[in-house]
């Protein structure tokens, strides 16, 4: 059997996200069917992790076996053109049998695109969220400090995560100024289901003067989803990069 790699970039508005899903159209479940059509046999794939519904991916990663000998450019060039065109597999690998996409990740790199304007771009409304209230970004850059390092994301985690470690490590939090707006770069050794928006609906609500720096230590230690603010939307969510 070879196991193969595939790089993945999606526009996640009309998908119900990553993961395949019961009587819901899902980036995995297209991909299978096309893998299934060019490999004459059914083929599941695995990946990096999953993302939410209307949220996208510069580059996800996702692996697949078979005993089929594969070539890059035919198998490239046939799948992208069974695909919905929200879709692209921009490359394939082949790797060790035992890599695992999810399992032997190092860590992913997420973006969350913010429209800080009065009023937003109507090309970009599918792609960042409009959030018009005014915010400190001195007090945002202080804020995120807090989240740096190895915590529990209890309290930052929806109902319906698949990891059962809750202890994660964000390895660092950039803030970028755009034309319109911020964006709010978030590297960890892992992430739980909503985790992201969670986080930056919290640093807006902070940055908004809505809470104080010091309530992110405390909802932290309270281990309950319900001490945190509500998660911002899913449109605004990229999944930039993920080290192997």
């Amino acid at each position: 059997m070879k196991r193969y790699l595939l790089k993945i970039i999606y526009d996640g508005t009309n998908f119900a996200g990553w993961q395949r899903q019961k009587n819901q159209c899902s980036i995995q479940e297209i991909i299978e069917n096309a893998l299934k059509i060019f490999l004459k046999e059914k083929t599941s794939i695995t990946g990096s992790g999953r993302t939410d519904a209307n949220a996208h991916a510069f580059a996800q990663y996702a692996h697949f076996t078979t005993e089929k000998e594969i070539d890059k450019k035919i198998i490239l060039n046939a799948l992208n053109g069974m695909i919905k065109k929200e879709i692209r597999i921009l490359d394939i690998f082949e790797v060790d049998k035992n890599f695992h996409a999810r399992f032997s990740v190092k860590s992913k790199i997420y973006q969350y695109h913010i429209c800080l304007k009065d009023f937003q771009n109507p090309f970009k409304r599918g792609y960042s969220y409009h959030f018009s209230r005014k915010i400190d970004l001195d007090l945002l850059n202080k804020a995120k400090e807090e989240f740096i390092g190895k915590h529990d994301f209890t309290s930052f985690a929806n109902k319906g995560s698949s990891s059962k470690n809750f202890e994660k490590t964000i390895k660092r939090i950039d803030i970028t100024k755009t034309e319109d707006g911020i964006i709010i770069e978030i590297e960890a050794d892992g992430f739980l289901y909503k985790m992201v928006r969670n986080i930056v609906g919290t640093l807006l609500k902070i940055a908004h003067g809505k809470l104080e720096i010091s309530d992110i230590n405390k909802i932290l230690l309270s281990k309950d989803r319900r001490k945190a603010p509500m998660a911002v939307p899913a449109y605004g969510l990229f999944l930039k990069k993920v080290i192997y």
